[in-house]
């Protein structure tokens, strides 16, 4: 038997934290200024010594390999430092949501036994009711505002640590995902699975992520780390720009400007907005080459929105249990513009690295990637979960795949084209129709600002599709006649909705997805004023 010749060296974030302070040194991290404050320009090295002495401070309040470390904070400065510290140390980093509710964040805190908790300033009002029933957590850092105690507990320590070395399947972060029934659930990362993540990312088939970019990181860090943007430009060497929260859309357009950002990522609901935006000023993005979107499928619409200003929409689907990426819609070579249009507007290739199969719902039967045939996409892989924290939700795994819940077609070359959540799919007298391929569709026409489209109870059918509509600046005005009536011309009869509500806003997610279980539940309860046009 031949054995291998080759070195060993674990993947782990201290090796990527090593790699960018060394060799990316002079590479930037630009933090926004808010209320018309200066951007603030750092670099690799100076972030990385930065991460050091968090380290330091960490070890002094009794922070070890193995401890969790939560973090409610924003897209800035410490929180990058925190990305790349605790992890390094061999800790264990929860980016806690604070986006839940009171219930769900005392949650998460709990089940991942968070010892110290990193919180930026305007949220410290939210985590102190809480910490009445978190015995375990044992101190709380306070980051920004008048009683800012980060940069004294940082201030003066060494700016290098010693990294221990940790073992790449160890624990390295915790994302909690609320896309099931319940509580949320824990997702766990291992250094392995992080940097795999961000290799096949980055890659030519994929994000072509590299040190020629200045990403803009829009997509909340304590979201499914960021979609491991902040790993992976930190590996490769792209300048990053962090905007604190999410800015306004007029403030974005800016940003985006004068930092001349190449590459920006985030959900639909935010890139709508900057899309009208730059309808009202036109001036041109010249440096922005790509947005990548994901969390929700992107209309034709708004993918035409940006083609008019010159910048390049692809998607990107996954999940916080898939670390995220598994597929991006990028087109192959040699297709035609139709071809390359349907390719965009898909969720996207299969990464190298990831397997994907289709499968009956109701029996487990794999079914054929023939791009007709809808089943159930499951998934499994090196950054693919095989479980969650303290084994909940077991019937999200089937034979070691991942059940995500997502229904579609996947076509012989690696597209997967979804056409609903398994909760979300309506049966309407034995046919299935996809409320996705309806949002896109009415979000698209005259005057519709944002759609979302759910089953409600019919004697007749069972299920019939409501749509509730926003208006972009109409209101209330919304033809809704005339709406129905251009659905009618490009989708099956059966498909076309009866039912059609106006709302101020629709409801989202903490993570920026439309709120489809708030939508039933306010239809239930009669508070949708239901229209028949």
């Amino acid at each position: 038997m031949i054995s291998t010749t080759m070195g060993h060296g674990d993947l782990t974030i201290a090796r990527l934290l090593e790699h960018g302070a060394r060799w990316h040194a002079d590479r930037e991290v630009v933090v926004a200024g808010g209320a018309g404050e200066p951007d603030i320009t750092l670099t690799f090295a100076e972030v990385a010594a930065g991460a050091a002495r968090l380290a330091h401070a960490l070890a002094g309040l009794g922070v070890t390999p193995g401890t969790a470390v939560g973090t409610l904070l924003w897209n800035d400065r410490a929180h990058l430092e925190a990305y790349l510290a605790v992890p390094a140390m061999g800790a264990v980093l929860h980016t806690a949501n604070p986006r839940l509710s009171a219930a769900q964040l005392r949650h998460t805190l709990a089940a991942a036994h968070d010892r110290v908790l990193l919180v930026a300033a305007d949220l410290v009002d939210q985590v102190r009711p809480l910490l009445a029933d978190l015995p375990e957590v044992e101190h709380v850092v306070v980051v920004g505002g008048p009683d800012d105690a980060y940069d004294a507990l940082v201030s003066g320590r060494p700016a290098t640590y010693p990294w221990p070395e940790v073992a790449e399947d160890t624990a390295a972060s915790i994302c909690f995902t609320t896309g099931t029934t319940g509580d949320p659930k824990g997702v766990v990362y291992s250094h392995r699975s992080i940097l795999l993540q961000c290799l096949s990312a980055a890659s030519t088939n994929a994000l072509r992520l590299g040190s020629e970019d200045r990403l803009l990181v829009v997509v909340p860090m304590f979201h499914a780390t960021a979609w491991c943007y902040p790993y992976a430009a930190w590996w490769f060497g792209a300048d990053l720009v962090l905007p604190g929260r999410v800015p306004p859309p007029e403030e974005m357009v800016a940003l985006l400007r004068r930092q001349r950002v190449t590459f920006a990522n985030g959900v639909p609901a935010v890139w709508s907005e900057v899309a009208r935006a730059l309808d009202v000023d036109p001036e041109p993005l010249p440096h922005l080459r790509q947005v990548v979107i994901g969390g929700a499928a992107v209309s034709a619409a708004l993918l035409d929105a940006f083609d008019r200003h010159g910048i390049t929409v692809l998607q990107g689907w996954g999940m916080t249990e898939t670390s995220p990426l598994v597929t991006v819609g990028r087109p192959l070579p040699g297709t035609t513009p139709a071809e390359e249009r349907s390719a965009r507007l898909s969720q996207g290739r299969l990464l190298a690295g990831v397997d994907l199969r289709l499968v009956d719902p109701d029996t487990g039967t794999e079914l054929p990637c023939d791009g007709t045939t809808v089943g159930e996409i499951e998934v499994r892989g090196p950054w693919v979960t095989a479980s969650y924290l303290d084994g909940a939700g077991a019937d999200r795994f089937h034979d070691g795949w991942l059940r995500t819940g997502d229904v579609g077609t996947v076509d012989p070359r690696g597209y997967l084209r979804l056409t609903d959540r398994a909760k979300d799919v309506i049966k309407s007298g034995g046919e299935w129709i996809s409320s996705v391929e309806l949002e896109n569709l009415i979000s698209g026409l005259p005057g519709v600002a944002e759609a979302a489209v759910i089953g409600v109870p019919d004697e007749r059918w069972d299920e019939r599709p409501l749509a509730v509509v926003t208006g972009a600046g109409a209101g209330l005005d919304l033809d809704l006649p005339a709406l129905r009536a251009a659905v009618a011309e490009q989708v099956p009869r059966w498909w076309v909705p009866e039912r059609w509500a106006v709302v101020d806003v629709l409801p989202h997610t903490s993570v920026g997805k439309l709120d489809k279980v708030a939508l039933r539940r306010a239809h239930a309860a009669g508070e949708l004023a239901v229209r028949t046009p």
